[in-house]
């Protein structure tokens, strides 16, 4: 077969498999070379796994629609769920969860899931997988949605260099993924300050909790809570004028140190807080 009849069976060939299936949609206001074209397309029979899109740190969102059993048995857990939204990041942890966090308060979803796994992408810090559970897969698609569409701000008080990097998340009413995560209050004030490399995060949450009278929550060292990675996390609850007015404070010298470390630490988005 010549190389032009070979093109031309290609070319029918990816027009029936996405023939109906392929939806691109941009998203507004993405960052220049940071964020991708949301691409949506269902893949096999009935829709059983879906695509639903990409973002910022290498941020991809997937959906099942009629999870195996075998699998949800393996999970170990309290409930069993028709449809899982997936949430996989080689960078971050704090923004998608911070996200994850809005998705549940916005759709008839359960967080099943968040393991915070060592990746060498994110430098000092670590990746993410965050599972949802819903009985319906329109639920967990749009948990994954709004996650996707959220990191944009939630990756705005992220400031890197080559050395390392300052995180900042806070929301005036917690819920179940930062529950989860964190042990936060649900309905309360939460804020999260990391500090990589961690000496840095030491002070941070040094800074933070002599900033404002706020409670810690967790405080997390590079063995233990934080994967090994070379951070030092430290989470607040507190009144909601009181935990930003810290994590501020905490910001404010975070961004100082880790530019006197490795020069200019830029947001990687717009600052949100």
């Amino acid at each position: 077969m010549d190389e032009k009849l070979m093109d031309q069976v290609m070319e029918e060939v990816l027009k029936k498999l996405n023939s109906g299936n392929t939806d691109v949609v941009k998203r507004k206001d993405a960052p220049v070379e940071e964020q991708k074209e949301r691409t949506n397309k269902t893949f096999g029979a009935n829709g059983i796994t879906e695509f639903v899109g990409t973002a910022i740190g290498d941020t991809v969102g997937l959906v099942i629609a009629n999870v195996d059993s075998e699998l949800l048995a393996s999970m170990n857990l309290d409930k069993s769920y028709r449809s899982i939204g997936i949430i996989g990041g080689r960078t971050g942890a704090g923004p998608q969860i911070m996200a994850a966090d809005e998705a549940v308060k916005a759709t008839n979803t359960e967080i099943i899931k968040i393991e915070l796994p060592r990746d060498t992408k994110g430098g000092a810090g670590h990746g993410c997988l965050i599972i949802f559970g819903a009985d319906d897969v329109s639920d967990a698609r749009r948990a994954v949605e709004v996650v996707l569409d959220d990191l944009d701000r939630t990756f705005g008080d992220v400031y890197g260099n080559d050395a390392g990097h300052i995180e900042l998340q806070y929301t005036a009413r917690a819920s179940k993924a930062l529950a989860y995560t964190f042990g936060a209050k649900e309905g309360q004030a939460f804020g999260i300050i990391v500090g990589a490399p961690a000496a840095i995060g030491v002070v941070t949450a040094d800074t933070a909790l002599k900033a404002a009278n706020v409670e810690v929550v967790s405080y997390s060292t590079p063995t233990n809570g934080n994967s090994f990675s070379n951070e030092c996390t430290v989470t607040i609850t507190g009144d909601s004028g009181a935990v930003r007015q810290a994590v501020l404070a905490a910001k404010d010298v975070g961004v100082k140190l880790l530019e006197a470390l490795g020069g200019e630490a830029p947001s990687s988005t717009k600052p949100y807080i």
